[in-house]
């Protein structure tokens, strides 16, 4: 069977798109671009915003519009929160967030019977992790491995929490044992993803946390890099410093969810922290890591938010110092309490604070490129693009250099000559 997969949304989605694509090659069936013609679609749908949601029903129609005859399965975010017009698309199986080897049994059966089902389970009363072949889609340089599902935060702007369901984390034993297993296969680098992993282990209740987590994928896997997925900045306190600083493998790159510089929009948002909490955050990382790269998600024009407010982001901004941030504009989703929150910001306003933001960004992000001038970086090479190979360094910067022959999944020494736009160049050390 030709099979094809369209993934919208975070990496945790990619992670579960990899692994229905591993378990289905596994069973001999063939992955095709979802371009070409194939007698089964399985589309992993977002419903992070509205907007989402729109290119989810987006790529359903389109896909049954030039494949009238084959199978298309939907699962994800969307048709966990909107199973009901999703069934409205003519979609053949439909199942949520929840098993995915038992979407695949379906989607499979509905293959050889043309029988519609649809399967959407409550997530807020799922319990145990399902466990999923880990990896990459190609290349084998960078894998992922998903150890955490679930979200109890619920923030006033995000649905997740309903589509995800409660804290469920991977046992540490089946962790370390994937990663023994990606080593095994080549990989040169793990990150470590999930929903919301600073609450790895939290639901066990016996004291284990994401550090411990940390310390046993490091030395399970001396020779690989390991590297975290967003972090809220509660995670980070003096012990996991302490502790983390003493893992030479570990990425020296956090993602510590930002959303807002300003304590009253926070607090709207129903963020578990303040402004002070995540300044200390940063500066126990660059206690204990050297010239970690920190990096953030911001939101502007959150219901409410105040030019004063904004302005008070932007001041954050720049104390802050970040390595790197996205950017974007508030969008509502339908089923949170921000979505009929008073105050909307018109889209004209939060556009231009989108653009303000960024300039802001660019100026940090060059500053810290710029500081590694003169300075050799451990750069994982990916792939050869434009005529120079190009990857990343264990603090997630993209480097380039121009050099012949096949340096794919190798790691170099690269001595940085300059930067520009968002990524550094160099020469290979033995080449300078």
């Amino acid at each position: 069977m030709r099979f094809a997969i369209y993934t919208l949304g975070c990496k945790v989605n990619q992670y579960e798109s990899q692994a229905m694509q591993s378990i289905l090659e596994g069973e001999g069936h063939t992955a095709v671009p979802f371009e070409e013609e194939a007698e089964l679609y399985i589309i992993n749908t977002c419903s992070v915003t509205a907007v989402s949601d729109k290119k989810s029903r987006q790529v359903i129609r389109r896909v049954r519009r030039q494949n009238p005859d084959a199978v298309i399965g939907v699962c994800g975010c969307y048709s966990q929160a909107e199973p009901e017009q999703v069934a409205a698309l003519e979609v053949d199986v439909i199942s949520g967030t929840g098993s995915k080897q038992a979407f695949l049994d379906q989607v499979r059966r509905e293959v050889r019977r043309r029988q519609p089902w649809i399967d959407v389970d409550d997530a807020i009363r799922r319990t145990g992790f399902e466990v999923l072949p880990a990896g990459g889609l190609e290349g084998r340089t960078r894998a992922m491995l998903k150890v955490q599902d679930g979200c109890r935060n619920f923030c006033t702007y995000c649905i997740i929490p309903y589509t995800r369901g409660a804290l469920r984390s991977e046992p540490l034993e089946d962790a370390v044992s994937q990663a023994k297993q990606l080593a095994a296969e080549g990989y040169r680098e793990i990150v470590v993803t999930g929903i919301e992993i600073s609450s790895w282990g939290v639901e066990w209740r016996n004291g284990q946390s994401l550090i411990d987590l940390l310390e046993a994928l490091c030395a399970a896997v001396p020779d690989l890099r390991i590297r975290l997925g967003s972090l809220e900045p509660r995670t980070i306190t003096e012990e996991f410093c302490r502790r983390a600083s003493q893992l030479s493998n570990l990425c020296p790159h956090f993602h510590l969810s930002l959303q807002s510089g300003c304590d009253a929009t926070l607090k709207r948002m129903h963020r578990r922290y303040d402004t002070a909490r995540f300044l200390q955050s940063c500066a126990l990382l660059r206690q204990y890591f050297h010239r970690p790269a920190i990096t953030t998600d911001l939101i502007v024009g959150f219901p409410g938010e105040t030019e004063e407010e904004f302005t008070t982001t932007l001041a954050f901004l720049e104390r802050a110092d970040f390595a790197a941030m996205h950017i974007f504009p508030y969008s509502k989703r339908p089923g949170t309490p921000a979505a009929a929150a008073p105050d909307q910001v018109p889209n004209a306003e939060k556009e231009s604070r989108a653009r303000r933001a960024a300039a802001v960004a660019a100026r940090l992000q060059q500053n810290y490129l710029s500081s590694f001038a003169g300075e050799t970086l451990s750069v994982l090479l990916e792939e050869k693009k434009d005529g120079l190979w190009r990857g990343h360094a264990p603090n997630y910067v993209e480097v380039c250099t121009d050099t012949e022959g096949d340096w794919h999944n190798v790691l170099v020494p690269i001595t940085v000559t300059e930067a520009g736009g968002n990524r550094l160049f160099g020469k290979i050390e033995s080449e300078t």
